[in-house]
């Protein structure tokens, strides 16, 4: 799961006949005692591959062409696959550069380094680690890299310009990587779909987010670099993305939690702008309000004064071991948090954390500035959350098995007087609900920050927002994880199978998916979600609160928790 988290193909038609995941794998298996022939293109060529399994691979499988030199991939079940292909290089705290030419054809077949992390990995919650299933990958500061799922590439015989769809993974601005949950892998959404999916890895924390600026020109670009290593993926999608099967010009961003905030944060960057044409958030409220120089660059002040380094050595920052530059960094951010509460200043929902910065250039407006706005009018957005992230009952597991009673007193204590008003109101929201911790997982705080970008999105009239929420409550574990947050990316990315531990893996689990991936197909060609197999989908605007519902039955609602949200505290992320 993400850092910021509880511990930090087919066609539609198809999908509702797929068979339980062990008859999958006993039909795969015996498939692979069959001789196969199959034609793969490679390049400009056409290579015949004789294999008794579903994957090809070899010399001259799967070549492409970039700009910087050629890469080679692998085919699986027909999907083409580039794992790891430098997009840009960087030198620490600057911004990044054309990446480095090669000659021979570059082996592209495994994920590439991903971005240290201020708190390493040493142990786990045995439970939580079952159902997320993380991947931490292996870490290096050149970790600019990126990932390729595609139908086709480029060839005599396949000249198509296909949708293009960039994810961009969770973790706060803090951690993560492209690999981290099963989830991520697009090779089943391309599939079905046939779509281009890219995913990047790209800098973080210390290393993405230290205001610098004030020591020298040459660090003008430190307070953002992690988001214009995202522009420069962007840029190298433009320019290469059609040797890949994809269309330059029809390109989606998307990212879930953090990956939403940093969508949000390219909606509100000029030098961004013509580089995306459609846009979706999940669970990403982070991005509403940048940080101000003056905060970013006391942290990078506190910073230099816990490595006993003057301000004439801010050079040296370059050559600190990581391990040593990500320890000095967490007491900075930890110090000057405590300044500011004992200033009376807000540090916000999660307190100080690594994130964009307000530093006028990169980031010259607020979300909520009017240019800001205009920058973004013309970009259709899809946008919405899980009902219930980081819920309660998960984080104090004592209250699983308590009594509406219990329940009771548990709000009683956060909302007084209000307490008997919210709870009418959670069960006129959602009459469904059944468990006495129903009460007390509603999510308000990433929903509301929905809302509030839905809101400032409309306020520039012109092109379209679809609102959603994700209510499909997860079997695993008796029930305890519900709608929890990620638990929409397997539907998303059709990949029921490969997150049976988050979604049990049941015929509810795939039907859904059908559903939900096809919307964000079909959002992604045309900026319109709506299918056949959902009720009509209207625009949102703040009037009618038009809200899709995900769940076994999908309906759309109109202010449904509206009630709900007034009795909780006006937060947002």
């Amino acid at each position: 799961m993400n850092r910021l988290c509880i511990i930090d193909i087919l066609n539609p038609s198809f999908s509702t006949l797929i068979p339980p995941a062990m008859k999958i794998r006993n039909i795969l298996s015996v498939a692979t005692l069959v001789l196969v022939t199959a034609s793969y293109s490679s390049g400009q060529k056409t290579q015949r591959v004789v294999n008794n399994f579903p994957l090809a691979t070899g010399k001259d499988v799967a070549v492409a062409q970039t700009a910087y030199g050629k890469v080679r991939g692998y085919i699986h079940s027909g999907i083409y696959t580039y794992k790891g292909i430098p997009y840009a290089k960087a030198e620490r705290f600057m911004a990044p550069a054309k990446p480095d030419a090669w000659q021979d054809v570059r082996s592209s077949l495994t994920y590439g380094p991903v971005c240290p992390l201020i708190d390493p990995t040493t142990s786990v919650s045995d439970e939580v680690e079952f159902v997320f299933h993380h991947d931490w990958g292996y870490p290096n500061e050149d970790c600019l890299r990126l990932n390729i799922w595609s139908p086709g590439i480029a060839s005599a015989t396949d000249t198509k310009k296909r949708p293009v769809l960039v994810w961009l993974h969770g973790g706060g601005h803090t951690a993560g990587s492209s690999q981290e949950l099963p989830s991520y892998d697009g090779e089943n959404l391309s599939r079905k779909g046939d779509v281009v999916i890219v995913s990047i890895n790209h800098r973080l924390n210390v290393l993405g987010f230290l205001n610098l600026a004030a020591y020298g020109d040459k660090y003008s670009a430190s307070p953002n670099v992690s988001i214009l290593d995202i522009v420069a993926a962007l840029e190298w999608v433009k320019g290469n993305i059609a040797n890949f099967g994809g269309d330059p010009s029809n390109v989606t961003i998307f990212g879930q939690s953090g990956g939403g905030g940093k969508v949000n944060t390219l909606l509100n960057a000029p030098s961004a702008k013509g580089l995306f044409h459609k846009a979706i958030i999940q669970s990403g409220g982070l991005g509403l309000n940048f940080q101000d120089k003056a905060t970013t660059a006391r942290v990078a002040a506190a910073v230099l004064t816990e490595l006993k380094l003057k301000p004439a050595q801010v050079d040296s920052l370059q050559k600190v071991p990581f391990s040593i530059l990500a320890a000095a960094a967490k007491k900075a951010l930890a110090k000057v948090n405590e300044e500011l509460k004992a200033e009376g200043k807000s540090a916000g929902v999660f307190g100080l954390t690594w994130g964009p910065c307000l530093d006028g250039t990169f980031l010259p407006y607020q979300p909520s500035d009017a240019q800001a706005k205009a920058l973004s009018a013309n970009i259709p957005l899809m946008i919405g959350s899980t009902k219930n992230e980081f819920m309660n009952s998960l984080r104090m597991p004592e209250l699983r098995q308590g009594s509406d009673n219990d329940m009771r007193n548990f709000l009683q204590k956060q909302l007084g007087e209000k307490t008997d008003a919210y709870i009418q109101a959670v069960r006129k929201a959602y009459p469904n609900d059944k468990k006495p911790t129903d009460l007390i997982d509603v999510d308000d705080l990433f929903r509301r920050s929905a809302i509030r970008m839905a809101d400032l999105k409309v306020a520039a009239n012109a092109a379209p927002v679809y609102m959603y929420l994700f209510t499909w409550q997860s079997p695993v574990m008796d029930g305890n994880y519900k709608a929890i947050h990620c638990i929409e990316i397997p539907f998303v990315f059709n990949n029921i199978a490969r997150c049976e531990e988050m979604t049990g893996g049941g015929k509810e689990a795939y039907v859904l998916a059908d559903k939900i991936s096809l919307a964000w197909i079909n959002f992604a060609h045309s900026g319109n979600p709506n299918h056949k197999g959902l009720p009509t989908w209207q625009k949102y605007t703040p009037q009618n609160g038009a809200t899709m519902i995900f769940d076994n039955t999908c309906v759309e609602k109109y202010h449904h928790d509206k009630e709900l949200l007034a009795l909780t505290p006006d937060r947002v992320l």
